[in-house]
């Protein structure tokens, strides 16, 4: 299965960040998955991508011109798609994958994830959005989706398509188990 990975560049400020970044890697690896990720050797992208390498797995990366001009292109991955701009990144990413996770990062991994938990709502994203929710980072954005549909701008049964976790059984169960949100009519 080729997962795509979303997060930071930077390793954040707790250990814990890296650590995760380390346990989601070797997950990928150990079960015969496929990382597929922005391509980038800094932060917790680099150490994703390390850790799937080092524990035998594959790992694609998708990098535009301007980022891997100024060197941040991992050099070791099984495949590297170099691409014009973000969003033929964002499209080629999408268009590789078949389950979406959030690592920690910062308003680029946001907006990354946040636009395949929108598609899948409107019926362009069939494949499961998961973020990693460690030592509660993501705490903050699970209430503002719980709010959405307290204020029902989102509804329950699409609310529940989306898992935040970091435990890997609990996203292993939702991958095997994920059926599309249902698509309204207007």
């Amino acid at each position: 299965m080729n997962i795509t990975v979303y997060c930071g560049a930077n390793k954040g400020n707790q250990e814990i960040f890296q650590e995760s970044a380390v346990r989601l890697g070797k997950w990928i690896a150990e079960n015969g998955h496929t990382l597929i990720f922005g391509g980038g050797k800094a932060g917790l992208m680099g150490i994703v991508a390390d850790t799937v390498l080092e524990s035998g797995g594959k790992a694609i990366g998708v990098i535009p011109t301007f980022l891997k001009e100024r060197e941040l292109a991992h050099p070791n991955l099984t495949k590297m798609y170099e691409v014009p701009d973000m969003i033929a990144r964002k499209e080629q990413m999408f268009q590789l994958a078949e389950v979406f996770i959030a690592l920690p990062g910062g308003p680029g991994t946001l907006e990354e994830i946040t636009e395949m938990i929108s598609w899948g709502r409107i019926g362009q994203n069939p494949h499961p959005c998961i973020l990693f929710n460690v030592d509660g980072f993501y705490d903050f954005l699970a209430k503002t989706y719980d709010n959405m549909v307290d204020k029902n701008f989102l509804f329950a049964e699409d609310r529940k398509k989306i898992l935040f976790s970091d435990s890997l059984t609990e996203i292993e169960e939702f991958i095997a188990s994920y059926t599309p949100p249902f698509v309204r009519q207007y």
